[in-house]
């Protein structure tokens, strides 16, 4: 006889949900987690008394109020709006693409200016069905945009020519024709006060978590220890990769505490040239309006963020869903469908990126299907 009702194989935010809401059902749940730390890609740290984002920079942003309530349980959030800023060359606009950013690139001052100026650069491109990313943005923002500010970033985020990338990949893509820099149209918007991994501590309260545990190290060992598994890992390697390896794109962070108040005014700036090698700067004290009790902090901590390529022992950040590997994942998906006692959750458990309040909502769903 086993001795946990659910073994939870991560620590990120699917993972403590569950492991929540299997708790408050009455189960016994053992959370095991690969890395030395609970919280997955969402975990923060203190440094220099400022909440830093370790993996990449993470903004809470639900319309759904279940979702939002259901957060407010375990933080309180502050009132951050994510505002990011450009930079292309010696040149700087602003994010999403919005009016200001037309009036900064063009001179343009009314909606119907800008409207005039795209539109007149789609009919010099001669597109009208979008095959690739770079005609489907070229068909959202015009040429020069495209150009600056989405050409060289996104090659260097995906690590090929934009013309071999899905237009799908941009089609979500913020466009407004009113002066508005927030990236997001959601109703609710903040950042943890105290930071994310302080989230998942409340949630994971009384429940037996193992941190530094390898699955795979010891799988038979594991397996033995429950009665039904929740898996958040790679679903690949859970069947060992038998129909062929997923493909993701990773991330690689240089980290460095500056001796100033405040090094680029503002919590992210993108790089879009090609030239430089990452993708934006983040500067995390922003994200909590770099005061801490009402006094400045004197120092900064800064993030550079490099894309990568992924290969098997890498971490993987984004899956790479394009035709070839949708695909494949729908060979490995129809054997998860099979098992009777293994839940695969979480972005790599479905191969599919989701943001935040999606991962919480599906967690949530889960559990009311399975405990």
């Amino acid at each position: 006889m086993s001795g946990y009702d659910y073994l939870i194989v991560g620590a990120g935010i699917y993972g403590a949900v569950f492991a929540h809401e299997a708790k408050q059902a009455g189960k016994k749940v053992l959370v095991i987690e690969k890395r030395d730390h609970i919280a997955g890609n969402i975990y923060s740290e203190d440094i220099e008394g400022i909440q830093v984002h370790k993996y990449g920079p993470h903004i809470f942003h639900t319309s759904d109020k279940a979702v939002w309530d259901y957060m407010g349980r375990f933080t309180e959030f502050n009132r951050y709006t994510n505002c990011p800023i450009a930079r292309y060359k010696d040149e700087q606009y602003n994010l999403p693409f919005n009016m200001n950013t037309f009036h900064q690139m063009w001179g343009v001052r009314t909606p119907e200016e800008a409207k005039a100026k795209i539109e007149e650069q789609k009919k010099e491109a001669g597109i009208t069905e979008p095959k690739n990313l770079e005609e489907q943005a070229i068909s959202l923002v015009g040429r020069d945009i495209y150009e600056k500010l989405i050409k060289g970033y996104t090659q260097k985020q995906w690590g090929r020519p934009c013309r071999e990338l899905p237009a799908f990949i941009i089609r979500r893509l913020p466009v407004r024709f009113v002066y508005d820099n927030n990236y997001f149209n959601d109703t609710y918007q903040g950042i943890p006060i105290g930071g994310y991994t302080k989230i998942v501590e409340r949630l994971l309260e009384g429940i037996e978590v193992r941190t530094g545990c390898d699955y795979f190290a010891d799988r038979a060992y594991y397996d033995s220890l429950a009665d039904k598994k929740v898996f958040t890992g790679m679903v690949d390697e859970y069947y060992d990769h038998r129909y062929g390896t997923l493909e993701y794109r990773s991330l690689r962070f240089e980290t460095e505490v500056l001796d100033m108040e405040n090094y680029q005014g503002n919590t992210l700036v993108n790089y879009t040239e090609y030239e430089i090698p990452y993708t934006r700067i983040i500067e995390h004290k922003h994200f909590e309006f770099g005061a801490q009790n009402g006094n400045v902090n004197p120092k900064t901590v800064i993030t550079r963020e490099y894309p990568a390529t992924w290969k098997k022992g890498d971490e993987p950040y984004y899956p790479i869903n394009d035709e070839k590997n949708n695909a494949l994942y729908e060979k490995y998906s129809a054997l998860a469908k099979e098992e009777g006692n293994v839940l695969f959750g979480g972005r790599l458990g479905i191969y599919r990126y989701l943001d935040m309040d999606k991962v919480v909502a599906l967690a949530l769903k889960d559990a009311k299907e399975n405990l």
